[in-house]
């Protein structure tokens, strides 16, 4: 029988009106307000409002993780599980959720911490390169001090993290189709990280994860996987390494997947998977007429 498996994106994918009308339903209502309670401003309010102040990285990463995880919430309670799970990125904690290894509330608080602590990072620039050789570029990585392989998407598209004349360097020396400077902070994904991951690090100590239900393809390993030791193990070295989408990707055939579920806004995690993998059955669930879909084409 072909296997399911949900994927959950990351910042980037944001859009104003993302989920709003997900409050229409039980398990929107649930949650904005849990995650009203323990943010302090209302996650409602930020998606229907300003779409340069929801891009801040500390409002994107909540509205997300919550959006994402109402969502989730919603497909389970109309009969849909998945075989697997994983998420890009901020995703990933979504895709914990959704396996049960971490509850929302511990999630949420996770995920604030490390918007401020991600939003407060300096000195770092990251790169997208699209249409490239890859061994061009891995050797050019190899030969640069400073430079990391952040988020290795697709097999013709990547994202470098670094200093900036590190990035520069690698954006000199690696022919591609187009190049593009991130807007962001810092140098995520990349050991320029280290100490805000240490101060994450204390914090998610403080969390407790459980076993998972649904086993979990994290970002720094691919590998499926249900130890919440193991899982809490990833989550803390995610922050500085590398985004292995790809590797997640090629995987898919071979552990039985015939179908994807891109659960959240826009469709970036489908588009990188349909152009690293042919003849996967790819859908998209960002809204309630999605769930409804989805309901009706499961027989529930």
């Amino acid at each position: 029988m072909t296997k399911t498996i949900w994927v959950f994106p990351g910042q980037g994918s944001q859009a104003q009106n993302m989920g709003a009308d997900l409050a229409e339903t039980p398990e929107g209502k649930a949650l904005f307000t849990k995650a009203d309670a323990i943010l302090g401003w209302s996650v409602l309010d930020r998606i229907k409002g300003d779409e340069a102040e929801l891009s801040k990285t500390i409002y994107t990463q909540p509205c997300l993780y919550t959006v994402e995880c109402i969502l989730a919430d919603c497909l389970k309670a109309s009969g849909a599980t998945p075989d697997f799970v994983a998420g890009h990125s901020l995703g990933e904690y979504v895709a914990l959720y959704a396996a049960g290894a971490l509850n929302f509330e511990s999630g949420l608080k996770l995920v604030k911490r490390r918007g401020e602590l991600m939003q407060s990072a300096e000195g770092g620039q990251m790169m997208a390169l699209m249409k490239f050789d890859r061994d061009e570029l891995e050797a050019a990585i190899a030969a640069t001090d400073g430079v990391v392989l952040a988020n290795d998407n697709s097999p013709l598209q990547a994202v470098i993290s670094g200093t900036p004349k590190a990035v520069d360097a690698i954006a000199e020396q690696v022919k591609s189709r187009r190049a593009v400077k991130l807007n962001v902070s810092g140098a995520f994904h990349s050991p320029l990280m280290e100490p805000a991951s240490r101060e994450f690090g204390e914090v998610l100590g403080a969390i407790e994860l459980s076993d998972a239900s649904i086993p979990v393809m994290s970002n720094v390993d691919p590998s499926p996987e249900t130890a919440a030791v193991a899982l809490k193990d990833r989550l803390l070295k995610q922050m500085t390494g590398s985004v292995r989408w790809r590797e997640i990707s090629l995987s898919l055939p071979e552990l039985g997947v015939g179908h994807v579920v891109e659960v959240g806004p826009g469709k970036v995690l489908t588009g990188l998977i349909s152009r690293t993998v042919k003849e996967l059955d790819l859908d998209n669930v960002q809204s309630l007429p999605d769930l409804e879909a989805a309901a009706a084409s499961s027989g529930n």
